[in-house]
């Protein structure tokens, strides 16, 4: 039988569904014929008797023929990626990249692969195509491939395309709030969330569990409702943590410490707040490593010595468990995660068994849901112990506050002037530099309530162009006058820190308060409003006033906050007392006290691994109070005529 002949003989087997004759002929004819039309006749065949592997590699050489045949090429892809061989996958992609670019099957595919790799820088090309696809795959596939940027436009676009086609899909809607808050549309976040609170208030948790843990603070603070949002998350194993802690483990003279975090680089919050801890940590009883996932081109902003933090290990470039395996090779007893779920996170390297003893602190203001981790580190105040049964994590509370401050690199307010930002000489200002996701509704309305009671008073507002006029449209629509609200953006950082007390009054957030924020604005001399709390990231503000010596400014609840704006608006005399006392305490309370805070925590440490040489499981555990300062402490030598002087 000639070459045509067998071919035709084996298509019309392939046509009756006489598969096993078809392939009996093709195997026969391919010592003669490795055309890409044989290969291609075999793949069929191959995949009509379940041969998925096979017709992959049969249809890649088919297509691999030069010139090369990409609809060959795109059944290989789409064949291998099934069959779960993502190199094959890939190295075919790379082929025929121009092709998936149009394709939602293979744009799929590949994001599917890039993502697992933790690869996200390859992923941008793929957005459009997916959302654009037919199937809600694709589509879903498109909103796990937004970035972080909330403000990026393609993001945006995903967005509003994700809701416009699928206006109840629950998944597309908490991303359609989550970019509506960010610009402050509050008009679309009333109308939006109407039925999620209704659902949610009958006990219908649908719309909780696929939201983002953090994203969904901004709009709950109940910490019962809090622990329901997953998002993608997965339970663990049963068993899980206790064979992680079970594990061969060999204990060193000094307690070895990994830090793991995006945010080592000075410009960033974290930063700010603990470079000054990592620098004091007892080296003699303590080995400091770093895990470092930061932005390289974040890092490069500035020159920075980053050897006197501790070891730096570059984890970017290694999967989650290639990440964990790198911080066993450093033996590290304890991991201490400062990300939890925020941006640029890699919590879930915790989940592939990465030290004997894991913790959370600073990074995330709740319970890591689905997150192998067996303490959270806070205080009495963001995490009181009927919060207990809201936490998968025991408690380790440091007895003051659990925010670390830097008094050594923050800088000191300067003097300035209101004329230099644009306030009046004469009126009271009050002040909010939250984010703008932290405005909600609610908020605006009290704030509203406050200028309307009190005279001669003003709001400055921190607020990012796109939000402002979106402000606007809520503040006169509540009979606000555009001469009562100033709109301010993010500055230098210096000279952020000095603008700050030209205000009166900073007033907190809720459900999510200032955390960085805050403590810049105590920094500064201003003294901020808050009322109590009914989660972590709503508690944070009560712990840092308590540790600079303010209590007082804790209102307990909304109308008694509402009621003591009014009240201190109208005692000037008051808000000089609480400036003088933010300035004689910034020195001597517990709150900007690194070097007290590092000694706690260290202790924090010592106190865990007590507890796992002894083979006892995570507890909850209170760090003992050191006695109260008589004196300032020093910041440095060079600094002690400046304390002094203050």
């Amino acid at each position: 039988m000639n070459t045509k002949n067998a071919y035709g003989t084996a298509s019309s087997f392939y046509q009756k569904g006489q598969y096993t004759r078809a392939l009996e002929t093709l195997n026969g004819l391919l010592n003669v014929d490795t055309s890409p039309k044989t290969y291609a006749l075999l793949a069929k065949t191959l995949l009509k008797l379940g041969f998925r592997a096979d017709a992959a590699r049969s249809y890649e050489l088919a297509g691999r023929q030069k010139p090369y045949r990409e609809d060959y090429l795109r059944e290989a892809l789409l064949l291998h990626f099934a069959c779960g061989n993502e190199d094959a996958t890939l190295s075919i992609g790379s082929l025929i990249l121009n092709r998936a670019l149009k394709d939602p099957d293979l744009a799929f595919a590949l994001s599917s692969i890039f993502l697992s790799r933790q690869q996200r820088d390859l992923l941008a090309g793929f957005r459009t195509v997916l959302v654009e696809g037919p199937e809600l795959k694709h589509r879903l596939m498109a909103s796990k491939l937004l970035t972080d940027d909330l403000y990026d436009d393609g993001n945006r676009h995903i967005v509003a395309t994700l809701f416009k086609k699928h206006p109840d899909n629950i998944i597309f809607r908490t991303l359609h709030l989550i970019f509506a808050r960010e610009l402050s549309d509050l008009a679309t976040v009333d109308k939006h969330m109407a039925p999620i609170l209704a659902a949610t208030a009958a006990g219908n948790l649908d719309y909780i569990r696929p939201d983002n843990p953090f994203f969904h603070l901004h709009w709950c603070g109940d910490e019962a409702i809090n622990k329901f949002a997953v998002h993608d998350t997965v339970p663990l194993p049963a068993g899980h943590a206790e064979a992680r802690r079970k594990a061969p483990h060999t204990w060193g003279d000094k307690i070895r410490i990994g830090y793991l975090s995006s945010d080592f680089w000075p410009g960033h919050a974290t930063m700010k707040l603990m470079q000054r801890t990592l620098e004091l940590h007892d080296k003699d009883r303590f080995e400091i490593v770093l895990f470092d996932h930061s932005k390289p081109s974040s890092q490069q902003e500035e020159e920075f010595d980053y050897s006197k933090l501790g070891t730096m290990v570059d984890i970017r470039s290694l999967s989650d468990q290639a990440a964990a395996e790198a911080i066993r090779a450093h033996q590290i007893d304890i991991l201490v995660d400062l990300k939890g779920h925020t941006k640029d996170s890699r919590v879930r390297i915790l989940n592939h068994k990465a030290a004997p003893i894991q913790t959370a602190w600073l990074g995330f203001p709740g319970s890591a849901v689905n997150i192998d981790l067996d303490y959270i580190i806070g205080d009495p105040y963001v995490l009181p112990d009927y919060s207990k049964p809201h936490f998968h994590e025991k408690f380790c509370r440091l007895p003051e506050c659990y925010q670390p401050n830097d008094p050594m690199y923050r800088p000191k307010p300067r003097p300035t002037t209101r004329a230099l930002h644009g306030l009046p000489e004469d009126a009271f200002v009050f002040a909010s530099f939250n984010g703008n996701r932290k405005i909600t509704s609610h908020m605006i309305d009290i704030w509203c309530n406050i200028l309307k009671r009190t005279k001669n008073s003003v709001l400055w507002l921190l607020c990012n162009a796109r939000a402002e006029a979106n402000l606007w449209t809520r503040l006169e629509a509540r009979g606000i006058s555009r001469k009562r609200i100033i709109f301010t953006t993010r500055i230098r950082y210096e000279d952020h820190i000095d603008r700050q007390q030209l205000a009166d009054l900073g007033l907190d957030t809720f459900p999510v308060n200032g955390h960085t924020t805050t403590s810049e604005q105590l920094w500064g001399g201003l003294p901020v409003l808050t009322m109590k709390g009914t989660n972590f990231a709503s508690r944070v503000s009560e712990s840092l006033l308590n540790a600079i010596g303010v209590p007082e400014l804790v209102a307990a609840d909304v109308k008694a906050y509402e009621d003591m704006a009014v009240e201190l608006a109208r005692q000037p005399e008051r808000i000089a007392a609480l400036k003088e006392t933010l300035a004689a305490n910034r020195y001597i309370k517990p709150l900007f006290d690194a070097e007290r805070l590092t000694r706690y925590v260290e202790t924090a440490y010592e106190m865990m691994v007590a507890r796992a040489k002894q083979g006892l499981d995570p507890d909850h555990m209170d760090v003992p109070a050191l006695p109260a300062r008589a004196e300032p402490f020093l910041v440095e030598s060079q600094d002690a005529a400046a304390i002094a002087a203050e």
